[in-house]
């Protein structure tokens, strides 16, 4: 049946085209969106790679799988998109200047993903060398981990770690025999891992509580009775002692209960400021949308997703007001 969908396809019918990728368009998309930390710029890589495999699809010899191939066609706009980028400068929030960061972020382009876009992956598990649970593989500290890569370890890390290729089919993804050696993505491969190692040196966390559970219902009502009455305090005690608050695409990070204090003090709950939280999920983690109170009705402020350790928080990600209605939620 595959076959019968290529010769349609490459003889112009554009149905048969569209039931040869369907199948398998989600997770390309969820993987453009590891590769390149942006909803926005995986949404256009995708449709980049679509139309690049649609013109290209006259070349495809059927030597690997219709997923692998499709692989390689998204893979290769992903590098070349992260390749001709500019490095991209953050943003200072406006309004009053902030207290001084921990330090300056990196990943200011990072982008939250909606639970939504990971419903309906295939139910087909990783290959047997994936080393990342399917959740972990889209979490903020794993997509701003492997941000910090290199394009090409990145790619690697991603086909052979999170997806389970094997380093030949992970090779035949990058690139023809000539161009890439198994040799050469095991190489990569083990660059990756380092960096990822020291970047990921402290020791294991306590799993999150697990989604709609009593214990993250309890800490859902702690946090939003506190937020919503501007009590730093109470936010505070909800963190670990070693947390940090991030905000792309502003650079500013802030690690610690003081500077964590400070930060919400005199920028956030500033003049009294008062916010409504809508609860949501983003990257599989625990989300708000924040309404900043205002004659009238509550207005979008920002986007707060939740790292978990246990029962506390171990980072609060702060986003623009500009991804709610990714999330399906209002202006007002």
């Amino acid at each position: 049946m595959t076959a019968d969908l290529i010769d349609l396809a490459r003889a112009g019918d554009g149905e048969a085209f569209r039931q040869l990728v369907g199948p398998y368009e989600r997770e390309l998309q969820v993987h453009c969106y590891r590769m390149l930390g942006s909803v926005q710029d995986a949404e256009d890589a995708m449709q980049d790679a679509l139309l690049a495999a649609w013109q290209g699809l006259g070349g495809f010899e059927g030597r690997a799988s219709v997923r692998t191939w499709l692989y390689r066609v998204t893979t290769t706009r992903c590098l070349n998109v992260r390749r001709s980028a500019r490095r991209r400068q953050g943003t200072m929030p406006p309004g009053p200047t902030p207290p001084e960061p921990t330090r300056l972020g990196e990943v200011t382009w990072l982008e939250p993903c909606p639970d939504d876009l990971l419903t309906g992956l295939p139910d087909a598990e990783p290959g047997p060398e994936a080393r990342y649970e399917a959740r972990e593989a889209i979490s903020l500290a794993f997509i701003t981990a492997v941000q910090r890569l290199p394009p090409r370890q990145r790619a690697v890390l991603i086909l052979r770690d999170v997806l389970g290729f094997a380093a030949s089919e992970a090779a035949r993804v990058l690139g023809t025999p000539e161009e890439v050696t198994v040799e050469s993505v095991t190489s990569a491969l083990k660059r990756a891992r380092a960096t990822l190692r020291r970047h990921d040196a402290a020791s294991p966390e306590p799993p999150a509580p697990a989604p709609e559970s009593a214990r993250e219902k309890r800490l859902v009502e702690r946090l939003t009775r506190a937020y919503e009455a501007g009590d730093v305090d109470g936010i505070i005690a909800l963190f670990t002692d070693d947390a940090w608050l991030t905000m792309p695409p502003a650079p500013l990070e802030y690690q610690g209960h003081g500077p964590i204090a400070r930060f919400l003090t005199q920028i956030a709950f500033r003049d009294g400021r008062t916010y409504r939280l809508v609860p949501t999920r983003a990257n599989g983690q625990l989300a708000f949308g924040a309404y900043l109170r205002e004659p009238g009705s509550p207005q979008a402020n920002s986007l707060l997703v939740l790292t978990l350790s246990g029962d506390r928080i171990q980072a609060m990600t702060r986003f623009t007001s500009s991804v709610l209605p990714r999330f399906g939620l209002p202006p007002a």
